[in-house]
């Protein structure tokens, strides 16, 4: 599987510019009015918005672009244009495992959000991390937000693992994503780099993390599951 191959290296190996893993320092939450470095107050909800935010890895605080071109941002313009009362605030850190998104949960909820588009688990995937040990990260991300934000929607975006690991290990990583968006009742996104991942047009200098025009192809892919959640919010609260 090359986009698996793809994914789980940009995100987590020290030669993507993500060492760290889920200690990773470099933690920050960026939204379309600035940059809040982790420990400081949240970012304030924007005035008559609601917020959605981002929680993911490298893939999804832009490594390598300038912090308009990451999907987040493209995502933001297409709200706008589709003059849907939301706004992003994305809060990828470079490295980032299952577990520690699971650690930084604590952190996050500590402003508020009315969607939780979660990328998380393709650096489990690069460590050949149980997929028990990930699936329980997850669901514990899942269920942390359901009870300090019940009335927040979630959104989980499918990751892959390395091929190398094995057929069995690639098969049940896959498959943990769909179970658990069944088992939740959340949106499952299609892979990230659906359409991106070995096309070199589309990368950048590493090999790994899309360029501009890769990253809006990633945008185009959320984009997708995403807008019909934000209309559900709109219509449904």
């Amino acid at each position: 599987m090359i986009g698996g191959l793809a994914v789980a290296t940009a995100c987590g190996s020290p030669g993507a510019g993500s060492p760290g893993g889920a200690n990773a320092p470099a933690a920050q939450t960026k939204d379309s009015t600035g940059t809040v470095a982790r420990g400081r107050a949240p970012a304030p909800r924007a005035a008559g918005r609601r917020t959605v935010l981002f929680v993911g890895t490298s893939l999804t605080a832009g490594l390598g672009l300038d912090p308009d071109s990451a999907f987040p941002a493209i995502i933001q313009r297409k709200i706008d244009s589709a003059g849907l009362a939301f706004h992003v605030v994305n809060a990828g850190v470079s490295g980032e495992t299952s577990a520690g998104a699971r650690q930084r949960m604590a952190w996050l909820l500590r402003q508020p959000f009315d969607v939780m588009v979660l990328e998380t688990g393709a650096n489990d995937g690069l460590r050949g991390t149980p997929v028990s040990e990930t699936r329980a990260n997850i669901q514990a991300i899942v269920d942390t937000v359901r009870r300090v934000r019940p009335e927040a929607a979630i959104v989980l975006v499918q990751m892959e693992a390395l091929p190398n690991l094995g057929q069995r290990y690639t098969r049940a990583f896959h498959d943990t994503y769909p179970r658990l968006a069944a088992r939740n009742q959340v949106t499952l996104l299609p892979f990230l780099l659906d359409g991106v991942a070995a096309h070199p047009a589309l990368l950048q200098g590493d090999g790994l993390h899309p360029n501009d025009a890769g990253e809006k192809i990633v945008a185009a892919n959320v984009w997708r599951g995403l807008e019909p959640v934000l209309v559900g919010k709109r219509v449904g609260g």
